[in-house]
């Protein structure tokens, strides 16, 4: 991908567990502005890349940089402060707490604790439910709220970038197509985007570009245009062929 100025750039990154090898050559570009999509099948590595860019596993090799400045091997409390958030897989919500302790729990990383309110206000801007079940437990939301939820923790921050990993997992379609919606919502007011998506078709809809993922490397990427018409993506992940 040639981008002159890109804002998340990871190079040949490596993960390992031991002897196990969780992702062994990834190579992605995030220019700011943009909304990319990670896509593969189930165990082909994008939560582990995801996971070491915010910070929360190790990288064994390679480099992550976030502008000028290399992140790999920083603390996710460190990462998180530098403007990068990830709304993780599972959502790993504090069921007994309410949605808003939930989304006051992102707001750790903020040094200025003045812009709180702003930040609460847009949440529930983006995600009127939320609003509505501001002061319920957390673990009495439904799926599709509780995914709302994971994001609107995220936002708390005030990332620059933020992280998701497969957001429309388990969640039923019209759900989703909301979801996305709000994330494209989101993209327009100024924030950049890496989705980790095993629903290839939803995720070139929205993406700029896109990279794929198989067993820990990287082995295509493209335009989403471009992918979404390649033989190869139609066949292997989207499960159609050209006379579909």
């Amino acid at each position: 991908m040639n981008v002159k100025n890109p804002q998340l750039t990871v190079k040949h990154l490596e993960v390992r567990y031991g002897d196990l090898v969780g992702i062994a050559d990834v190579s992605i570009e995030v220019p700011a502005g943009s909304i990319v999509a990670l896509l593969g099948s189930n165990g082909a590595g994008k939560t582990t890349t995801l996971n070491a860019i915010a910070g929360l596993v190790p990288s064994s090799g390679g480099s992550i940089h976030w502008g000028d400045e290399s992140i790999g091997g920083e603390p996710a409390y460190a990462v998180v402060r530098k403007g990068v958030a990830l709304s993780p897989e599972g959502w790993h919500l504090f069921t007994q707490q309410t949605v808003e302790q939930n989304l006051m729990l992102g707001t750790t990383p903020l040094s200025d604790k003045k812009e709180i309110p702003e930040l609460l206000d847009k949440v529930f801007e983006f995600f009127p439910r939320l609003k509505e079940r501001r002061k319920q437990r957390a673990g009495t939301l439904s799926g599709g709220e509780r995914q709302m939820l994971a994001v609107g923790r995220a936002l708390m921050s005030a990332p620059k970038i933020l992280l998701l990993d497969e957001p429309s997992l388990g969640l039923a379609p019209a759900i989703v197509e909301t979801l996305y919606e709000t994330l494209s919502r989101l993209h327009r007011a100024g924030l950049t985007l890496l989705i980790a998506e095993q629903s290839v078709q939803l995720a070139l809809e929205v993406a700029d570009y896109a990279y794929v993922l198989q067993t820990g490397k990287t082995v295509l990427e493209g335009t989403a245009q471009a992918l979404a018409t390649d033989p190869q993506v139609r066949k292997i992940y989207l499960g159609l062929t050209d006379a579909t």
